[in-house]
């Protein structure tokens, strides 16, 4: 270890001692200044002073090649002066560290709140749940979510009218932070004078992404309360009507007599298999050739509740399938639709009730046609229920029945056959009723 005033001239002559890692010269003018030389001979300036109780301490300023002398001895004595103090210039460092970031997370904070909107999250939360795949999304669930925060403007793929914004567009510029109760309040007052079930529908679904935006490690921030949690919302939208839409037994001949005529064969097959199956809308448009064992007489479905499930290929229906034309995977082809299967069967469905003249009947009212029809024939409720797909209902039901395939076709062969004497279809394979 060397002492001497600091100089340019002793600077670029000072060496590293032979057999030696490094070797310091210590500055006489500026207590605690040092030039530092290695073996290899790189110099820098150190400092270097006793801290109360922390005993030694010692840093490097910086290289001499981008340190002045001047500029070392500033820095040693303001370290210098923080030590003879007894602060640790290293905690100095790191308390304005500390405060910087906090500074910068504020600008950060500042300037998520102003540009997060619900326009921004609403795809990122789709996608999220797309990705776990969400139980219960179907391709429909996630269409309803695309549709209703839709800037609108777009053709029609079936008209010459462009589509309307959805109920949420206009919601969708505003930051999270100030989508407040009283803004959905408001929001739902303009809503339920335009479109009450489309407002309804938009209600539930973003009530779901905010609570997703609680649970989301950036978003929690901008939403600590849901705001769609609101009774005079509830109030103003009300509560959707109960449908009732329903095939009697006296409807059933003018159904069928409609359905047939349909155009479309696909279309037709599909809306007589809904009935008969009394499946969901999308459990049966996104049914597979590969799902269907005519050998075996069985269909396996994508159910919502069990995931999958199997129901029986019954006679009328493998006919409707046989003679239908097998253009890709679906079933239920269509090779207008993106997807590959049928899209929009209401369409043929509404002019074919119209031209029967019975009264209006949705495709779930199909299904719902099924539960009640099979009563007809005595089914037990638990069979017709879970041909159907619904959750076993009671203890004996969830845990103790456990009912075969072919116990299912033999009564669902017994509904078909009485549903198609019923509309009067003349179809050879059937038993006699």
């Amino acid at each position: 270890m060397a002492v001497g005033k600091l100089t340019s001239g002793r600077i670029e002559k000072f060496e590293c001692e032979p057999e030696k890692n490094q070797s310091f010269l210590w500055d006489t003018e500026t207590p605690g200044l040092g030039l530092r030389v290695t073996a290899a001979g790189a110099k820098a300036f150190v400092f270097k002073a006793n801290l109360k109780g922390s005993g030694g301490y010692r840093e490097t300023l910086g290289s001499v090649k981008t340190w002045r002398l001047d500029q070392a001895r500033a820095e040693a004595r303001r370290l210098k002066v923080l030590v003879d103090g007894g602060v640790d210039p290293r905690q100095v460092r790191a308390d304005q560290q500390t405060a910087q970031e906090a500074i910068q997370d504020a600008a950060r904070a500042a300037s998520l709140r102003e540009s997060v909107t619900l326009g921004h999250i609403w795809p990122e939360y789709v996608q999220d749940r797309l990705s776990s795949r969400a139980k219960g999304w179907s391709d429909h669930h996630i269409a309803a979510h695309r549709k209703l925060i839709q800037a609108g403007g777009a053709p029609r793929s079936r008209s010459r009218k462009l589509t309307q914004p959805g109920p949420l567009f206009s919601l969708s510029s505003v930051p999270l932070v100030a989508l407040t109760v009283e803004r959905i309040e408001e929001w739902a007052k303009v809503e339920a004078k335009a479109r009450l079930s489309s407002a309804r529908l938009a209600v539930r679904l973003l009530k779901a992404c905010m609570n997703w935006c609680a649970m989301h490690k950036i978003y929690s921030t901008l939403v600590p309360v849901n705001p769609t949690k609101s009774v005079r919302v509830r109030e103003t939208l009300g509560k959707p009507k109960k449908r009732n839409d329903v095939l009697q037994r006296a409807m059933l001949r003018p159904w069928f007599d409609a359905v047939r005529q349909i155009g479309n064969p696909v279309i037709s097959a599909y809306l007589q298999c809904v009935l008969i199956l009394g499946g969901r809308r999308e459990e049966l448009a996104q049914l597979r050739w590969a799902d269907v064992n005519f050998q075996w007489g069985c269909i396996t479905l994508n159910d919502k509740v069990e995931g999958r499930r199997e129901v029986p290929l019954t006679p009328y229906v493998a006919h409707l399938l046989n003679n239908l034309p097998r253009c890709n995977e679906w079933v239920f082809s269509s090779k207008r639709a993106a997807a590959g299967y049928l899209a929009e069967p209401r369409i043929a469905h509404n002019e074919a009730i119209r031209s029967a003249g019975l009264p209006h009947l949705t495709i779930h009212g199909l299904r719902r046609s099924l539960a009640t029809l099979s009563e007809w024939v005595d089914t037990p409720a638990g069979i017709a229920a879970q041909i159907q797909g619904h959750a076993p209902q009671g203890v004996r039901e969830q845990s103790y029945i456990r009912r075969s395939l072919e116990l299912l076709a033999h009564w669902h062969e017994k509904i078909e056959a009485w549903i198609l004497a019923e509309a009067s279809v003349d179809f050879a394979t059937l038993e006699p009723v």
